[in-house]
């Protein structure tokens, strides 16, 4: 393990920062191996496939939550383009009988272009999920964003206070503050670890301490929060949550555990079998780049292979 975790640490900063190269990507995109790798993260292209996947997990009682990858837009455009996306999204969740669930990046709606915009590029979304009876989680990006996302997030809870929520990352020195401001609006929270290269002045480095901040924050939620979320793979931690709550009789239904598309498939299927509530995050679209350099870079081994590819080629 000390091993895996020192390849993790040695590669993380160069495997994200291939985030943005777009020679990279290229080689990706035209390697047959790595595609195969690729859909293993990914639900695929179009949102047909997509809701195949969701309605797939639903048959093994797992719920989703369905992401349109992408993020950053550069355009008013290309803002309005993924508001449409997103709203098209709900609807045919709701039309096919499965939960109206999605989770959108700010950037994804014109944050890059100010706050305002964001914001009130949110509101049909929103609109579109209380009508549908969806639930819409904002994503958290890299700490350039926090403040304002967190910020937007409270501004959109004030008119939505059942239809958004948002994400919190443990590695991050604030996250405990962010978690108070979220407890006492009665806001949502999906508790991560983290998944970008941030600094130490801002960020816990060591994998120890995101572990014992995650352990904090958790039960923090389980304690006080409104419904958490715990997206972890961590066996560790879903184990001291049920220790927790059976010892606390904090009940199943008051909260539930998330994973990724892909990852731990048997773990999912296991802690449905023992009576727990399982959401998977399930992405889909054409950008699927930058999400897809983020997943291997968490796992040494998948970091690994993807490397080796590469340079065969």
């Amino acid at each position: 393990m000390q091993v895996a975790d020192q390849v993790t640490r040695t590669l993380r900063r160069p495997l994200l920062a291939l985030a943005e190269n777009d020679r990279v990507e290229g080689l990706m995109r035209r390697n047959g191996v790595s595609k195969g790798l690729v859909r293993r993260f990914v639900a695929g292209e179009d949102l047909d496939t997509a809701i195949a996947a969701v309605r797939s997990l639903a048959d093994q009682s797992i719920t989703s939550t369905l992401d349109l990858l992408g993020e950053n837009v550069e355009t008013p455009d290309a803002a309005r383009a993924a508001v449409a996306a997103y709203v098209v999204i709900l609807d045919h969740l709701a039309a096919a009988g499965l939960e109206p669930n999605i989770s959108v990046k700010l950037t994804m709606v014109g944050l890059d272009a100010g706050p305002d915009v964001a914001r009130v590029n949110m509101v049909p979304i929103l609109e579109r999920a209380r009508e549908v009876g969806g639930f819409v989680r904002i994503d958290m990006e890299g700490s350039a964003y926090t403040e304002v996302t967190v910020a937007i997030t409270e501004a959109l809870h004030d008119r939505f206070p059942d239809q958004v929520g948002t994400v919190i990352q443990s590695y991050l020195r604030r996250s405990a503050d962010d978690i108070e401001r979220m407890i006492r609006r009665g806001a949502r929270v999906r508790l991560v670890k983290g998944a970008y290269a941030e600094p130490a002045e801002i960020a816990f480095t060591d994998r120890r301490e995101v572990d014992e901040s995650y352990r904090r924050l958790m039960l923090r939620l389980l304690d006080a929060g409104a419904y958490p979320a715990l997206a972890t793979h961590d066996a560790d931690l879903i184990a001291a949550a049920r220790h927790y709550t059976a010892e606390r009789g904090i009940t199943p239904d008051r909260y539930e555990f998330q994973m990724l598309y892909g990852v731990r498939r048997e773990m999912q299927r296991s802690l449905v079998e023992a009576g727990y509530r399982m959401r998977v995050y399930v992405p889909y679209g054409t950008e699927w780049y930058p999400y897809f350099t983020r997943r291997i870079a968490e796992r040494p081994a998948n970091a690994l292979f993807v490397l080796r590819q590469l340079v065969s080629r």
